[in-house]
């Protein structure tokens, strides 16, 4: 076999047998093919695209180029969820705690973030104390005993997507769907759940701009999971505004456990709805395919909704959350009581300069503010300053008065507030005319 041969054939539209993509991704990984070959056969994937068979082998081929994670010693069905990424996303904070509580086990691998913001792990470590480097019979322990723990990803998970992706990077070949739900699936099949909830953004704010793609994307990652005998949902959700109110990392915890603390599910404003709404429906489809795969038990949208929401008014899923916490060296003080979470040193009112209702947002520019506040990393050597970031107050069909807190910017440099401020302001549009915003749950694929 050659790989001259094997991008020939795909360069002309064949399909690829199984042995020839395990060919490819094994010799990449090892460093037998050259970048070079790596790369026209890439392309050739990007004008050709590959068949459901070809997606699939992929993928399998990716997630068996590392380790997979070994999760036989955790008690009953795992579940997972994946976001493609978005601003304010912190349902994992709601969504985990949701499921221990109902004694579904989540034990998950989250990484850090490049980026606007940190990533789930570096959110985490706004509670002090917080310890993601955890033993591996702790993590296990932890799932078992909890039902819930979070570890740092392996670096030796699915080694073939990182060295494939690092090219895709620099060829112009990212957008191409099989290879990115390629790139997802991998990881979360060596990650090792049973039930994966995938939450796939769209919108302004994330990499898939359109519904139609973002479909298309949802429905090919669902049959790579479902193919791979894991029970698999894609969600689409609406990110033509962040989600909920709080963008940063110690804000978007303290968020989730405003959310976590709520009593009555009805009385809440947009921002905060958005957000429980897409953290309720993940959860209640983790807890759906959970029943499904353990027992064929089949629990209607309804039942389940009702569960997941009965887990945050009564108190149980904010206690796992505080839980789970403390079993990783975190002060759990701090969830029930969150305004000892870091604080910015200054805390600054934003005005909108004109009257007039909310009409768009260019939500990546609201990721950039968190960066410019120090909130992210411009490269992976970059610290994370983990008391800033912005609190939305207004959202997409808001009236805003201009002598109204359009937002609060949190800022520990008080040099970059008037940059952070003018590049917030001009994010958003403000019409003359009423908009109504996007459904937030706009598609489910299973």
């Amino acid at each position: 076999m050659r790989m001259y041969d094997l991008i020939m054939k795909k360069r002309n539209n064949a399909e690829h047998s199984k042995e020839e993509i395990r060919y490819i991704i094994d010799k990449f990984t090892k460093g037998e093919i050259p970048d070079y070959q790596m790369s026209a056969w890439l392309m050739s994937v990007y004008f050709n695209g590959m068949t459901k068979e070809e997606t699939l082998e992929l993928t399998n081929a990716m997630a068996d180029s590392g380790d997979r994670l070994d999760l036989s010693k955790i008690n009953g069905v795992k579940v997972d969820k994946h976001s493609t990424g978005g601003v304010g996303d912190k349902t994992t904070f709601i969504v985990a705690p949701i499921l221990a509580s109902l004694g579904i086990p989540m034990a998950k691998m989250s990484g850090r973030g490049l980026g606007h913001t940190g990533g789930t792990i570096d959110k985490l470590e706004a509670i002090e104390g917080f310890n993601v480097a955890i033993s591996e019979e702790d993590f296990i322990n932890n799932v078992n005993n909890i039902k819930l723990s979070l570890v740092g990803q392996t670096g030796n998970l699915a080694p073939a997507d990182k060295k494939i992706y690092a090219l895709r990077d620099v060829t112009a070949t990212v957008d191409s769907l099989p290879l990115i739900a390629s790139s997802i699936m991998s990881k979360k099949l060596a990650a090792g759940a049973d039930v994966i909830v995938l939450d796939v953004k769209c919108g302004s704010g994330a990499f898939m701009k359109d519904e139609a793609s973002a479909k298309e994307l949802a429905k090919t990652m669902v049959e790579i999971g479902n193919g791979a005998g894991r029970k698999t949902y894609g969600i689409i959700t609406d990110m033509n505004e962040p989600l909920g109110c709080k963008v940063g990392n110690a804000l978007e915890v303290y968020e989730a456990v405003e959310v976590l603390k709520l009593k009555n599910l009805e009385d809440v404003d947009f921002g905060i709805k958005r957000l429980l709404e897409v953290s309720l429906t993940l959860a209640s489809y983790m807890l759906m395919g959970a029943k499904k795969y353990a027992s064929d038990e089949t629990l209607s949208y309804e039942e389940a909704r009702k569960i997941c929401e009965e887990a945050i008014t009564s108190g149980k899923a904010l206690d796992k959350f505080a839980e789970f916490a403390a079993a990783q060296g975190g002060d759990s003080k701090m969830l029930y009581n969150p305004e000892l979470l870091p604080k910015a040193k200054y805390i600054v009112p934003v005005y909108a300069s004109k009257e007039g209702y909310v009409a768009s947002c260019k939500t990546s520019e609201v990721g950039m503010v968190s960066l410019i506040l120090g909130g992210g990393r411009e490269t992976k050597e970059s610290i994370i300053d983990l008391a800033v970031g912005i609190d939305i107050r207004k959202h997409i069909g808001d009236y805003v008065k201009t002598d109204e807190v359009f937002a609060y910017i949190h800022a520990d440099d008080e040099a970059v507030i008037k940059e952070a401020e003018k590049r917030l302001l001009g994010a958003y549009e403000i019409s003359d005319e009423k908009i109504e915003p996007e459904k937030i749950i706009k598609y489910v694929s299973e």
